[in-house]
């Protein structure tokens, strides 16, 4: 399929201030996104708050807002400027959850703006605990015994059912924010109260600890024919319970059999393709060490803080691809940037390892919290 020719302004929402541990990769695949739109013609408006980024140059994009991330200001830019499309997954956790917001609420039904790449339903089915919950088991996909919750008293009581310790995830969120271990009652008031406060949508998941099985994460991408490929698969050196941003990161994975490779690949192909996502996306799983048992823990809709190390490690430009898809192109008509002959839709050949390694300066942060969790 060529471009789509309805699309010829696209409003891109960046990824907001630089937080430590997150955001930076946002930059590189806001950056990778707005260059691939001007490459195909489309006129680039940006918003982001932070000016310290790559991504607000004044060459970057055609029009460049550097202005608070919040519905209103971006519905002040969206009446004015009167883009055709939002590109929602290239922003990070923030350009989804504003995205959301702006569809909730109706205005981009009373604007006549698209969501390129994912619809609000994918989003939802996706980031909604509930709804990613059901759309697992529809697929027959491992998931821990967990429930979600949307108030303290029923967290504390399914605690009660499945025993400590368990695990706090909450909706809508990113980098773990919110969640964590929760050993017993008293630290569970505590996180669920904080991950519930902290969730866009005021509801957490609550889900059986299973700290110290192996971390597997597939970054997979998929066109709107339903063609899709893995890009790369990575393993995380420490086990469940550290968030994989925190985690020392290996690419492509060192210790899984073949058997348990393609077993996974086939999930997160599974995965994708019942989400209808069109661009990128991050699958991660629990594998248990000493059988084939796995759990899907979660799935990203969007370019993840991964893809940025999928990138690099194979030369796979995920963030540039994602938004060529998102323009109507199908993997078998985009180049692959590496070789400059074949098509995107072939799977990048590794006959190297790329490692991840995250330095804490702990000599600047004297009093921080040097204990890592979810």
């Amino acid at each position: 399929m060529p471009k789509d020719p309805r699309i010829k302004k696209v409003l891109v929402i960046g990824s907001g201030p630089i937080i430590i541990g997150q955001a930076a990769e946002f930059d590189y695949s806001g950056t990778q996104a707005c260059r691939a739109l001007k490459s195909e013609g489309v006129e680039t408006v940006l918003v982001n708050s932070n000016p310290a980024t790559i991504m607000t140059d004044p060459d970057i994009a055609d029009h460049v807002y550097i202005e608070p991330l919040t519905a209103e200001v971006v519905e002040r830019i969206i009446e004015k400027e009167k883009p055709d499309a939002i590109l929602p997954n290239l922003g990070g956790q923030m350009g989804l959850n504003l995205s959301m917001e702006l569809a909730r609420n109706g205005f981009l039904d009373r604007s006549g703006v698209r969501l390129l790449a994912c619809k609000p339903d994918t989003i939802d089915r996706a980031e909604d605990r509930q709804l990613f919950k059901d759309t697992m088991e529809k697929l027959h996909q491992p998931i821990i015994p967990s429930k979600v919750v949307e108030d303290l008293d029923d967290a504390l009581d399914f605690a009660e059912v499945i025993g400590y310790p368990v695990i706090v995830r909450p909706a809508f969120t990113m980098g773990g924010t919110g969640g964590g271990i929760c050993e017993d009652r008293e630290k569970l008031h505590e996180i669920a109260t904080n991950g519930l406060r902290l969730s866009p949508i005021h509801q957490i998941l609550v889900e059986k600890c299973i700290s110290g099985w192996k971390e597997i994460e597939y970054e997979v991408m998929r066109d709107s024919k339903g063609n899709v490929i893995t890009v790369c698969n990575m393993e995380n050196l420490d086990p469940v319970g550290i968030h994989t941003g925190d985690s020392i990161v290996v690419a492509p994975s060192q210790t899984l059999s073949d058997k348990e490779y393609q077993m996974l690949r086939t999930a997160a192909l599974d995965i994708i393709t019942e989400l209808g996502i069109e661009g990128g996306c991050n699958c991660q799983f629990a594998l248990k060490p000493d059988s084939f048992e796995y759990a899907v823990i979660e799935v990203n809709p969007r370019v993840s803080r991964s893809s940025a190390l999928a990138s690099k490690a194979t030369g796979y430009p995920i963030a540039k691809v994602a938004t060529k898809i998102a323009l109507g192109y199908t993997l078998d008509e985009i180049t692959n940037d590496v070789t400059g002959e074949t098509c995107a839709c072939f799977e990048p050949a590794l006959d190297y390892v790329v490692v991840k390694y995250p330095k804490w300066p702990f000599d600047k942060f004297v009093y921080a919290d040097k204990s890592l969790g979810t």
